[in-house]
């Protein structure tokens, strides 16, 4: 088990946005921090790599007068506990550890959002039956192996950098510095206002988060999600933010020729976090998707 440090919810999460709906779940061998608000159909959201449930401060609010809305932080992130190993932090143990969650929730979402690699772990999820909602919302969706990237000869090697304590130390120090902060924010080709900056800054400056972010990208493998894509049988929609750097806009074409039925909705000034540049928008389209898949939430 990791000794690194990480964030104390009495101290980091006495203002953490909507802590007025966190509690703490014991599931899967980790202690889950979950935000919990709402009535209705129960709509799931996942956070990407290096995030937690802030990055869905704005959009949560918006959801809970239509859904129960339900948001972890991630194994490793915020202030989710980490796997004894890196397993857990794979495509595969995240999967198996958010489905087992959810049991202990008692909870079956009916629609289920996902930020990038949250938006993986979601379909990997329903390409295994272990959902079945009646539609996956990718939000700038890291579903496909990145263009180029030569996954078995450069994975042990990052492994091995990654897993180590000294190299979380080293990251979580930089980014101590608010610098740091806004040139990785801005890599993403997103305008965050001073609060949401603020959030991850104070969040990747503890060595437990930043190495859990940094493991979870060496240990991740979506190829086998490549391969079944075709199989996929729940509805599934892009959302792209134009201005995109991560996962650059042209992916969802690739996503699209692997399964045609894919809807796909792009905006034009919107980069990597758009729900965070605009959870209005974000918050309407969710509403509407629901609608359309005859889900009874109020008008």
């Amino acid at each position: 088990m990791s000794s690194l440090r990480a964030p104390d919810w009495a101290r980091e999460g006495a203002d953490w946005p909507n802590r007025v709906h966190s509690r703490f779940i014991e599931a899967a061998g980790l202690r889950w921090h979950v935000q919990d608000a709402g009535e209705g159909p129960v709509c799931l959201l996942v956070h990407g790599t290096g995030a937690s449930t802030h990055s869905f401060r704005d959009l949560f609010p918006r959801l809970t007068p239509f859904f129960r809305v339900i948001a972890p932080d991630l194994p490793g992130h915020g202030f989710t506990s980490r796997p004894r190993d890196d397993v857990g932090l794979s495509l595969r143990g995240m999967v198996d550890g958010l489905v087992e969650l959810l049991n202990v929730l008692g909870v079956s979402p009916a629609l289920v959002v996902g930020h990038s690699a949250g938006a993986a772990i979601l379909c990997r999820a329903c390409l295994d039956g272990s959902l079945r909602p009646s539609e996956i919302i990718s939000l700038n969706g890291a579903l496909l192996p990145l263009s180029g990237f030569k996954h078995p000869a450069v994975t042990p090697l990052i492994r091995a950098i990654a897993s180590s304590d000294w190299v979380s130390r080293f990251f979580a120090r930089r980014l101590e510095s608010p610098s740091e902060v806004s040139r990785m924010l801005a890599a993403t080709g997103s305008t965050l206002d001073h609060a949401g900056m603020d959030l991850y800054g104070r969040l990747s400056r503890f060595p437990s988060h930043a190495g859990a972010a940094l493991t979870m990208m060496a240990v991740w493998d979506v190829r086998p999600i490549e391969r079944e894509l075709s199989r996929l049988d729940v509805p599934l929609t892009l959302v792209v933010g134009a201005r995109d750097r991560m996962i650059l806009p042209g992916e969802a074409a690739r996503v699209q020729r692997l399964l045609p039925a894919v809807e796909v909705f792009q905006y034009a000034d919107l980069g990597h976090l758009s729900h965070e540049e605009r959870p209005d928008l974000i918050a309407e389209l969710i509403i509407q998707r629901a609608r359309s898949r005859g889900l009874r939430i109020p008008s």
